[in-house]
């Protein structure tokens, strides 16, 4: 199992030597450190933790910098390993994106744009009501909520409300160009996010 922790940057296009062009997404991508190593017969489970970017030591809370050896970081996050994923990791081990390989499958999750409260047509895509038989401003409104005979509002009704912010999975993304001295790396596809976001990456 390979992962990384990185940056979303931006989306531009990339010329392969061919001359195909590809959507891309620009990650700066690690170097990450090993914080800590979970074991099944101590921990109950096999993971490893990973510290990504740097912190002021005055703005760590004193239960962070306790799981931080080694220096401050802005982001801790841990990778749980499948019994299958061989685990020759050792805390204070720098992980850069030298492990990984052009072609190599990803999959990639990050916390998509906030969007604010939003109404049905774009949170959900409704038409809206009709324009014609005397109704003037019912464009965007979202129509009966009660269904009938009945006197509650059904379970998942799509109504109006907080939009975006999620996080978001997307599998089947592929490198196609690495940068390994400015530790960027170029994925075939769109990440959810903003630029800045963090983005965490897995291949098996």
């Amino acid at each position: 199992m390979k992962f990384i922790l990185g940056k979303k940057e931006n989306m531009t296009e990339y010329f392969s030597p061919e001359g195909q062009v590809f959507p891309v997404t620009v990650v700066s991508a690690g170097p990450v450190t090993v914080t800590k190593v979970f074991e099944k017969s101590k921990d109950g489970y096999n993971a490893i933790q990973v510290g990504f970017g740097t912190q002021k030591e005055s703005r760590i809370t004193k239960s962070s910098a306790g799981a931080m050896k080694g220096g401050f970081y802005k982001t801790l996050k841990e990778f749980k390993l499948k019994p299958t994923d061989k685990n020759n990791s050792k805390e204070g081990d720098v992980i850069d994106i030298s492990i990984f390989s052009l072609g190599d499958k990803l999959q990639v999750s990050s916390i998509s744009k906030g969007k604010g409260f939003q109404g049905v047509v774009k949170r959900h895509g409704f038409h809206g009501g009709p324009r014609t038989h005397g109704q003037k401003h019912s464009e965007r409104e979202p129509g009966s909520i009660g269904g009938g005979l009945r006197t509650h509002v059904p379970k998942g009704m799509r109504m109006a409300g907080r939009m975006g912010g999620d996080r978001i999975t997307q599998k089947n993304l592929k490198v196609i160009f690495l940068d390994k001295e400015n530790n960027i790396m170029l994925v075939k596809g769109a990440i959810a996010g903003k630029r800045g976001s963090l983005v965490e990456i897995i291949s098996r």
